[in-house]
């Protein structure tokens, strides 16, 4: 059974939300605090979590950056701030999705179906071991970390998740749209030259020359390709 763990400090949505999930099949976990949710993410290991922003003490946002250090669980952020700046931090900080409020019950559920759909088309294309590797490049999925020739790189939350999709997929082109559908998320309203900018900041890491780059290759007008140094193209 589909694990979720809920982290909402608000009683008036917990109780009927839990239950309604727990209708449709999932085996929900409640915590009613940052602190608790945290906590219980480690022992209860959800296959999603589905996190409120405004809480006291450990807010959405701290509460998401923490445990998106520790796992690569799907995250869903619920709020009551529906300002573009506040979306877009949540999505920075390493949540998947975000919904805000009020939603309906049926929307939240798509979201969550949706969600868990293209984690298991991942999990699906991962070694048992989730450790990806092209040419120097090795990453390593759980422990959330890229080495080149042993040497580890400092990557940021949006080019690990670029890396990790174009090493996933690597030798086939990933479009534009799909690369903002999985790490921005499908309702991004910003700046599209931000997937260039992170393409950019990814190739002054890996590449050997930036302005020749023998991993990540551009293919115009459609999207990007990882391939190994060597690999026809």
């Amino acid at each position: 059974m589909t694990k979720l763990l809920l982290i909402d400090d608000d009683e008036m949505i917990t109780r009927p939300l839990a239950r309604s999930l727990r209708e449709s099949g999932y085996d929900v976990t409640v915590a009613n605090d940052g602190l608790n949710g945290l906590t219980l993410a480690q022992s209860v290991r959800p296959d999603m979590v589905i996190l409120d922003v405004l809480m006291p003490e450990m807010d959405g946002w701290e509460v998401c950056q923490t445990l998106r250090q520790r796992s690569a669980v799907p995250i869903l952020m619920l709020t009551a701030l529906g300002d573009e700046v506040d979306r877009i931090l949540g999505l920075e900080l390493g949540a998947d999705d975000y919904l805000t409020k009020p939603f309906s019950t049926r929307e939240l559920k798509a979201r969550i179906r949706a969600m868990l759909r293209r984690v298991e088309l991942d999990r699906g294309q991962l070694p048992a071991n989730k450790i990806i590797t092209a040419g120097d490049l090795r990453l390593e999925l759980d422990a959330h970390q890229v080495y080149k020739r042993e040497k580890k790189l400092a990557l940021r939350l949006k080019e690990f998740e670029l890396l990790s999709l174009l090493m996933i997929r690597q030798g086939q082109v990933v479009t534009r749209a799909e690369l903002f559908d999985r790490v921005w998320g499908t309702d991004w309203l910003g700046d599209t030259r931000t997937l260039d900018v992170h393409i950019r900041w990814l190739r002054e890491k890996i590449e050997q020359d930036p302005s020749k780059p023998q991993y990540i290759q551009t293919v115009r007008g459609v999207g990007y390709r990882l391939l190994a140094p060597g690999d026809s193209q």
